[in-house]
């Protein structure tokens, strides 16, 4: 569908829209006239995604900005860009060849290298362990004159490629990336990183943007006009404290010693065989540092002076970790605030959203939270405070332990898998006491219980664990046998993976990760920062509620939502906007009712 918001055409890549979509776009483009920055939320699950890129795409069109779409994790990213092709591909049918687009995907060697000899390595840091030994200029240095020392054919071909011809216009999400690199011979990384400069839309992990060793990637490439966006930002202030902190492990100081001296054995060589390129290279190494900032007084030579340092003895753990953390939140991100006329932050949940502008020390010109538009109550928080044998359950820190709330945490658990159809996901406070509970289930015969009714699936702290353990839950939630997704709060799941329709029936959360208050005042007032949304369905009576009520409540809920639901007996009320609806808005029409 196509309507107008003020002066801008907006082109939107389905039939209907919801209301809040329209209100999020009227309040984004807002900002962008003001270049200014905004804080939006906007419930999960209402096309938050498609609606920000619809107004940015669309505004455009007009005025020529380019787009850096941040993301959390790759999965994000990959669905950022499924949704950009539709987009663009509705924009073709409408514009012709006036719909210039050029979107690319940033990601890591990891996510882009085809090289077979590099990518089949365990982790990230063995790949760029890997990448460099091959694409490293003294390595290809070496090459020349040594035709048997390995290096990366598909970095050759790029270095050797005329760049008279580009990427075409399109949307080059990573899988895309790597079939035209392959087609082409040329490395799909350097090829993402050079089409940083030309790219119309470019989507990245926050790194690129937050972390001083890649961000030079991006920002010295892109224009003051282009407007960055951070989606699913509720935890960008962790994100921007975690780029700017450091912790040195005994590993981390035995692996710089044992690279010291690979690099002082290689300087008394070259002392012997070539003291001239040595002092060549050490110019060319200084001179690169000078640009950068002033060079250390204590670097005057080739050979390091040596440093005496004197320790007291002291009692320590096997393994000490030095922390050297950033508690300033802002200090990160005040770059991009600078440089970048518009920012979105954006989430789901941004409750309490005036918190926000004071973590990261900037004013936003707009700054809103929407609702989400329903004609019937088809969510149903709850809060349970006892088990079936009315002990209090809880997750602080002396309750964890008590096999009590365990045992009524399995309880709970075993009451629910009997009643909810499909997929369940399970939200732990963290990795440890999630392995804890699971124990102690086992050990008593709950989980053992509970897989009778259904499946049972544990996210772990490793990717590919996960990835599998992912894929097979939704392949028994498809095939009717029901799941259970055991998973962590602030986990790899819990970041950009949705549980959307049969994937994810009911959704319990096993304890909140934040700190333990006993005020009651306190406790009013996080119940108050809850995302609106939520707060509009979670009644007084719902509160303080036992197993067994909760169960009750359970029931009948889904009792209910298992009843045909009549469209048209709604009191004329409307989730979903048609173009006329849309028109007759925009017009300031008042028979439009939306709920």
């Amino acid at each position: 569908m196509k309507f107008e918001i003020e002066d801008i055409t907006v082109y939107f890549p389905y039939d209907h829209i919801y209301p809040e979509q329209h209100s999020y776009m009227v309040e984004l483009k807002r900002a962008l006239d003001a270049k200014g920055h905004c804080l939006l939320e906007m419930p999960t699950g209402t096309g938050k995604t498609i609606a920000l890129l619809s107004l940015i795409t669309s505004y455009a069109l007009s005025k020529p900005i380019k787009l850096i779409y941040c993301t959390r994790t790759v999965h994000e990213m990959e669905k950022t860009l499924a949704e950009l092709k539709l987009l663009y591909d509705y924009q073709v049918r409408h514009l012709g060849p006036s719909a210039q687009l050029l979107a690319v995907g940033l990601s890591s060697r990891k996510n882009l290298c085809i090289n077979p000899a590099v990518v089949s390595a365990e982790n990230r840091d063995s790949v760029d362990a890997g990448f460099r030994k091959l694409t490293a200029s003294w390595v290809r240095a070496l090459a020349i004159e040594n035709p048997n020392i390995p290096t990366c054919c598909f970095f050759e071909n790029y270095e050797k490629a005329s760049f008279d011809e580009f990427l075409p216009l399109g949307v080059y999400t990573l899988q895309v990336l790597r079939a035209f690199g392959k087609q082409k011979g040329w490395c799909p990384y350097f090829l993402a990183r050079h089409m940083v400069q030309f790219a119309h839309v470019l989507v990245c992990s926050y790194q690129y943007l937050l972390d001083p060793k890649v961000a030079g990637i991006i920002s010295e490439k892109m224009q003051c006009e282009s407007v960055v966006v951070f989606d699913e930002a509720h935890n960008i202030d962790n994100v921007c404290i975690e780029a700017l902190s450091v912790s040195v492990r005994r590993q981390t100081l035995e692996g710089a010693t044992r690279n010291i001296s690979k690099m002082y054995q290689e300087i008394e060589r070259f002392k012997a065989t070539d003291a001239g390129k040595l002092r060549a290279e050490y110019n060319r190494l200084v001179e690169g540092l000078a640009q950068g900032r002033n060079l250390p007084t204590h670097i005057r030579g080739v050979s390091q002076s040596s440093l005496n340092l004197s320790m007291r003895e002291c009692l320590i753990s096997p393994d000490p970790i030095l922390q050297l953390s950033c508690h300033d939140a802002s200090l990160a991100i005040k770059p991009v605030f600078e440089r970048f006329q518009t920012v979105v932050i954006t989430s789901g949940t941004l409750s309490p959203i005036d918190l926000y502008p004071r973590l990261l020390n900037f004013n936003p010109v707009v700054s809103r939270s929407f609702t989400m538009s329903l004609t019937r109550e088809c969510i149903c928080p709850m809060v349970l405070t006892r088990g079936s044998d009315q002990l209090p359950v809880s997750t602080k820190y002396d309750m964890r332990s008590d096999p009590g709330v365990a045992r009524n945490y399995g309880r709970l658990l075993l009451e629910m898998v009997s009643v909810v159809p499909d997929g369940i996901v399970c939200f732990f406070v963290s990795y440890s006491y999630m392995d804890a509970i699971v124990n102690t289930w086992n050990e008593t015969g709950i989980l053992k219980d509970i897989m009778q009714h259904k499946l049972v699936f544990i996210e772990t702290q490793d990717v590919v664990e996960t990835t599998l353990a992912l894929d097979n839950y939704r392949r028994a939630c498809d095939c009717g046998r029901g799941a259970v997704f055991f998973s962590v709060a602030r986990g790899k799941v819990a970041e950009g993976i949705d549980f959307d329709r049969h994937y994810g029936r009911l959704v319990i959360m096993f304890g909140i990760p934040f700190q333990y208050t006993l005020s009651k005042y306190s406790r009013h007032d996080k119940r108050s920062k809850l995302p609106g949304w939520i707060l509009s369905h979670l009644r007084d009576a719902y509160l303080n509620l036992s197993t067994d009520m909760a169960l009750h409540i359970a029931r009948e809920f889904l009792r209910k939502m298992a009843q045909p639901y009549d469209t048209t007996g709604a009191s004329g009320r409307k989730t979903l906007l048609s173009q006329e609806d849309v028109k007759q808005m925009s017009n300031g029409s008042a028979d439009v009712p939306v709920f």
